[in-house]
């Protein structure tokens, strides 16, 4: 009975990954007029406010929980500096400065980095096949990045075309950064569901999250016309927020519950797996030949990270 209740937990776990990478994806391919309709530190800012708005009853500790230890304090800060503040600044800045086919390309380097920070922070034991799994991983999500069509704007003129290479490498040490956030946020997040409940962490981080987008969100709101951006922008940016801060922060912790982090990392495939599939269903883009391999290299990892061990 142990064995089948084990099983079951699992499959829950791993349905709570999936579809909060899913999640992820699904937001990022449909919040595109955000961007173009609020500045990038208000639209961060609301995100969190937001998202603490619909979370306030989740801050309260409960009954059975131990008191937050400066330890688990740390933690809290550092896993909403690294997860959500940091890693939005080092993502847009480097995708600003490079190339988004270059910017995928090092994102798909995450599931390697969860792996290593998994053995090098916690101890865990990693397996071959879940080597093999972060493998196809990586080999996928870089297929994708490459088929990607681009057309770069020519920098062949005086003082930008000189200083288009060495943007181009900050570029990519922020992209790098990005990818140690997320590693770190994973590895945290880990160390966190031993102490606390998932529901409480999200809020607690996103808490955190609201506090240091602040200061730069009041400073983008201060001349800002909200009386120029329409209702049905509005309204994504409420599914933006829930979707954002609550739903997929809740779900990956529940996930972290019950799987190692290195193993969680390879579920980072779904990200681009649910964009493009948005992109096709409700944007009218075409997936090519080598995308659609991509995608089936991709998801041969989670197949081999989900698949039972041999007792």
């Amino acid at each position: 009975m142990s064995v089948i209740v084990d099983s079951m937990n699992r499959i829950v776990a791993y349905a709570c990954l999936a579809l909060s990478m899913s999640l992820v994806g699904s937001y990022v391919a449909l919040s595109k007029p955000l961007v173009a309709a609020l500045p990038v530190f208000l639209l961060a800012w609301l995100r969190f406010g937001i998202g603490g708005a619909a979370m306030l009853h989740w801050l309260k500790k409960p009954a059975d929980e131990a008191p937050l230890t400066p330890q688990t304090k740390r933690l809290l800060f550092l896993e909403s500096f690294l997860g959500n503040f940091l890693f939005s600044i080092c993502m847009l800045f480097g995708v600003s400065m490079t190339s988004a086919v270059a910017a995928g390309v090092v994102m798909a380097t995450i599931p390697a980095a969860v792996a290593v920070m998994s053995w090098a922070c916690l101890g865990e034991r990693i397996s071959p096949r879940t080597w093999s799994a972060v493998g196809c991983a990586v080999v996928g999500v870089t297929l994708v990045s490459l088929s990607k069509q681009e057309l770069l704007a020519p920098t062949s003129i005086g003082l930008e075309a000189s200083l288009a290479p060495k943007n181009g490498l900050w570029g990519t040490f922020l992209l790098l950064g990005a990818v140690f956030c997320e590693a770190a946020y994973a590895v945290i997040g880990k160390k966190l569901v031993g102490a606390l409940g998932p529901k409480r962490i999200t809020a607690l981080i996103n808490l955190w999250g609201f506090v240091l987008a602040t200061p730069l969100g009041l400073w983008a709101a201060w001349r800002f016309d909200f009386a120029g951006v329409a209702t049905p922008s509005w309204l994504l940016l409420v599914f933006y927020s829930l979707a954002a801060s609550v739903w997929t922060v809740w779900l990956w912790m529940a996930g972290l519950k019950t799987i190692p982090a290195s193993q969680a990392g390879v579920f980072t495939v779904f990200l681009p797996v649910s964009a493009a599939a948005v992109g096709v269903v409700f944007l009218g883009e075409n997936l090519s030949g080598l995308q659609a391999l991509a995608f089936g290299v991709a998801l041969l990892g989670v197949v081999l990270a989900t698949l039972p061990a041999k007792r």
